[in-house]
């Protein structure tokens, strides 16, 4: 299979939030494999996980200073790869890039970092083991900038946006071009991300919902706030893919 160069067994962690619910559909563990995505004259590294007769799959683009293997993004995926949905956790920035980056010309270059990510669903849309499943993003800070400047600009090829602590209005003129379904999620501790998160939220014209975890900071790093932010994903998802 073109791009695939490891492929890792992952054990799926434990049921996660409403348990019986996210697990009903996958009967075994689903498989991950470490995948490499062509973009213009880069290769981004990537996690490929897909369910057994996956209903769809959410590609989630990190915020700056984060990467696929950021342990938040990975722990709503287990939880939507047990609900039957397929996830890719990409780099944005490759390790070159990483390591050269200064004063954040990379992280918060939004056109730069929506370029990668059209590329990358380009990739799944062509790619055998995904072609035929729907596409929805999952961004989190400045990743959910570039998740919805693609989606102003790709209607056709996004179903369903979920934003996790995100800076929805970076991505500025693009958001009333959006017509992907969209949930805005905020940490009720988190006051300027959901004054700027209120804002992008009158700009768009799509079927769009804002939910403010009570207790969460900005990286809803405290008890039960990830598992609240993986269930309100799946279900935003469940209904709009």
């Amino acid at each position: 299979r073109p791009g695939i160069t490891t492929i890792v067994k992952r054990q799926l962690a434990g049921p996660g939030p409403r348990g019986e619910r996210m697990g009903r559909l996958s009967s075994k563990p689903a498989e991950s494999r470490l995948v490499k995505v062509p973009a213009s004259q880069v290769t981004l590294n990537a996690i490929l996980t897909v369910p057994e007769k996956a209903r769809g799959i959410v590609i989630f683009v990190h915020g700056s200073g984060s990467s696929r293997l950021s342990p938040r993004n990975q722990f709503v995926a287990r939880s939507l790869n047990q609900a039957g949905l397929a996830t890719l956790l990409f780099d944005l920035l490759t390790p070159a890039e990483e390591l050269n980056e200064q004063g954040g010309q990379f992280r918060f270059n939004i056109a730069l970092l929506a370029g990668r990510l059209l590329e990358v669903t380009r990739w799944v849309a062509e790619n055998p083991g995904t072609s035929h499943l729907k596409v929805a993003y999952f961004g989190a800070s400045t990743g959910a900038a570039a998740a919805l400047f693609v989606a102003a600009r790709q209607p056709e090829s996004v179903k369903a946006i979920v934003s996790r602590g995100g800076r929805p209005d970076l991505a500025g003129s693009t958001l009333p071009l959006v017509k992907a379904p969209t949930l805005l999620i905020v940490g009720g501790n988190d006051p300027e991300v959901i004054r700027l998160n209120e804002k992008a939220l009158d700009l768009l014209s799509c079927k769009k919902k804002l939910e403010i975890v009570r207790g969460a900071t900005h990286l809803f790093e405290e008890p039960g706030t990830l598992e609240q932010v993986a269930s309100l994903a799946q279900n935003w998802f469940e209904q709009n893919l």
